[in-house]
């Protein structure tokens, strides 16, 4: 837990070294002025001892109280008065570990509902799941899960299909997803399939066998949804993003680099997608670039986008 603060930066403006027709029973100290204000943070508080592996996600919940915490095979709930005891919720850790056959890849609460949260697995599902049934909450309320049609499955169906970030709307009645080729959006009142499919670089299927052997089919990115809703924001190779509006007709594509300032927008609502696909051809594609991890202001239109060690924040003018 970190205290975020402005921390006023002092400069010395004059000392005692200066000559000065004074005399020599005069006492002269040095003088701080204030020079400028930045933004620090210090931790207030370690929650330690509760993960073997690494933590995958942390949520807050919506009574201010509690938060998550999630690694590969368990979902811990928080006190945020109490460092050092949490209560284990999810364990899918099998008896076996060779029996092991997925892991948690993200988790998230309710923006409304103190008492539900949802993760998702390496196997493309997600598990709403509601706190009051029981302590370990080892059965799901529910289970969003698209059936992929067996004629088309192959060696990468399973590695494309693990979700990698998932997102509750700020109202509480959507989901959104993101795997490796896609985002999708789910209605909680209806859990097979998503009402919405958004493919976010499907050129790419015809190479899984390269981005396979290069490791970038292990790629994970993160999703959002802006402030109202009303949009969804994911990233993608050569320093890409994208936002489409939620029914996914339009896409327009900016590029997190120095080029973003002169060149604003690769593809605008006329376009319906092609100019933004076409543009990111795959063979073009620079797979060492890439969006992984983004943010949408909660009341603005004001996005931040991390490339490699660059921090870029957009904003509509």
């Amino acid at each position: 837990l970190w205290k975020v603060f402005d921390k006023s930066l002092k400069l010395v403006t004059e000392n005692s070294t200066a000559p000065t027709p004074t005399s020599n029973n005069t006492l002269r100290l040095p003088k701080l002025t204030h020079h400028d204000t930045i933004v620090a943070a210090v931790p207030r508080k370690v929650y330690a001892n509760a993960h073997t592996y690494h933590i995958n996600s942390i949520s807050i919940n919506s009574d201010s109280e509690t938060y998550i915490s999630a690694d590969d095979l368990r979902v811990n709930l928080w006190n945020l008065d109490v460092s050092d005891q949490s209560f284990n919720i999810v364990d899918i850790k099998p008896a076996n570990m060779e029996e092991l056959t997925e892991v948690i890849t993200a988790a998230e609460f309710h923006p409304q509902h103190c008492n539900m949260f949802m993760y998702s697995s390496s196997k493309g599902t997600i598990k709403l799941c509601d706190m009051r049934e029981s302590a370990l909450c080892d059965r799901q309320a529910k289970v969003f899960e698209e059936v992929e049609d067996p004629a088309h499955r192959s060696f990468f169906s399973e590695i494309i299909s693990s979700v990698s970030d998932i997102n509750f709307s700020n109202d509480g009645r959507y989901i959104l997803s993101r795997d490796y080729l896609t985002v999708k959006i789910w209605d909680l009142n209806m859990n097979n399939k998503p009402v919405q499919t958004i493919n976010i670089h499907d050129q790419l299927r015809s190479r899984l066998c390269d981005l396979y052997e290069n490791d970038c089919i292990f790629d994970k990115f993160e999703c959002t949804f802006s402030g109202n809703d009303s949009h969804v924001m994911t990233g993608s190779y050569n320093n890409t993003f994208h936002l489409y509006d939620r029914e996914g007709k339009t896409d327009i594509a900016l590029q997190a680099d120095k080029s973003a300032f002169r060149s604003k927008r690769v593809g605008t609502s006329k376009n319906k997608m092609s100019i933004a696909r076409n543009s990111a051809a795959a063979d073009n594609m620079d797979f060492s670039k890439k969006i992984l991890h983004s943010s949408w202001h909660p009341k603005e239109n004001t996005i931040a986008i991390a490339a490699t060690n660059n921090l870029f924040i957009f904003t509509e003018q």
